[in-house]
C-alpha cells in the first residue's frame, strides 16, 4: 500500500465543496481541513505509485476550487496503534 499526503490550497470561499468532492475521489481516504498555510490535507492510500499519479495529477488537481497541491510519498507508518484503532469496528 502507499500512502500519500497531500496539502491542497483552495479558493477560500469553496473549501467545503472542495474537501467534499476531494473525499468522494476513490483512492482518497481522508480529507483535513486544517490552520496554517494550507487548506486541506488529503490522506491518498493506493495499491501502486501510478495510482497516486491517477488521483493526484488526473482527478484532484482537476477539482474546481483546487489552487495548488504538494504530494509527500509516506515510507512508513511508526504508529500501528493509531490505524487500528481509526478502522476497529468494536469500543
Amino acid at each position: 500500500m502507499v500512502t500519500a499526503i497531500v496539502f491542497v490550497k483552495a479558493e477560500v470561499a469553496k473549501i467545503p465543496e472542495v474537501a467534499e468532492e476531494l473525499a468522494a475521489l476513490p483512492g482518497v481516504s481522508e480529507v483535513y481541513s486544517v490552520t496554517g498555510a494550507i487548506d486541506l490535507i488529503v490522506i491518498v492510500r493506493v495499491s501502486s505509485h501510478d495510482q497516486v499519479a491517477e488521483v493526484v495529477a488526473d482527478r484532484l488537481n482537476k477539482v474546481p476550487g483546487v489552487l495548488s497541491t504538494e504530494t509527500h510519498i509516506a515510507f512508513r507508518a511508526y504508529s500501528q496503534h493509531d490505524l487500528e484503532a481509526a478502522f476497529s469496528l468494536g469500543g
